[in-house]
């Protein structure tokens, strides 16, 4: 949790930073008002606005109860001495002034609503892929202005993060995953394994190593069913 893993976008090379409580180069001074601000608004303790690459566009719909659950974990673990490394980015991304703009074109706040019409399980779905899973940030094709297309959500990508294809997960029979059972879904979220016997790598089996796989049965059954209730859409560009 220390940082400086690297994200390759089209737009240069954004670097993680040090959430580890460290006081100084960490997130160990803010205040649960400043970390959840920085969630649900994109905003730093200075009042700066985050690139998007912090997934705060998805991240704005987790509740408050959830975000101070992540901040105590966060908060347990050994302070790392990490400075942040500089992101590389192009010439007109190094004032973050310019992020008002994409923020007012491409970023609605608000927490995840309950449709009322779905039920519980529906519903927890919709808040995992949605918001803490923020699946959309990867899964759903861009803009030039690295905003993603409306009515794609989730339909699949060629220009991924650091350039990887990604799948399009929607219940598409062709392109999409509508030829997979519900069981073939959970399997492949607790394990990674497709219907075909193959594995996933690269960037989704990080995900299911550290995420999917650890969540309760339920909550990849809530996955599972919220994603089988997309509309099936083509691959995007």
């Amino acid at each position: 949790m220390a940082g400086g893993r690297a994200l390759e976008s089209p737009f240069g090379v954004f670097y993680s930073p040090n959430i580890t409580p460290d006081p100084v180069t960490g997130i160990g001074a803010w205040s649960e008002e400043e970390f959840v601000q920085a969630f649900h608004e994109g905003l730093r303790p200075d009042g700066q606005h985050y690139f998007p690459a912090f997934p705060y566009t998805s991240y704005t719909g987790v509740s408050r109860d959830d975000l101070l659950a992540i901040r105590a974990w966060l908060f347990s673990l050994p302070p790392v001495d990490a400075p942040a490394r500089p992101h590389e980015l192009v010439w007109f991304l190094r004032w973050r002034g310019v992020l008002a703009g994409w923020k007012w074109l491409a970023f609605e706040p608000g927490r995840f609503t309950p449709d009322p019409e779905r039920d519980a399980e529906w519903n927890r779905g919709a808040y995992l892929v949605r918001h803490l899973g923020h699946c959309g940030e990867c899964h759903t094709s861009r803009d030039w202005l690295g905003i993603p297309r409306s009515g794609l959500q989730l339909a699949g990508t060629a220009r991924g993060p650091d350039g990887g294809r990604v799948p399009n997960i929607t219940p598409h029979r062709e392109s999409g995953i509508g030829r997979w059972s519900g069981g073939d879904l959970e399997f492949f979220l607790e394990i990674g394994m497709t219907p075909a016997g193959d594995f996933t790598g690269a960037a989704m089996g990080a995900v299911i190593e550290d995420n999917t796989s650890r969540l309760t049965p339920e909550d990849r059954r809530a996955i599972v069913t919220y994603l089988q209730s997309l509309p099936p859409l083509p691959t995007g560009p």
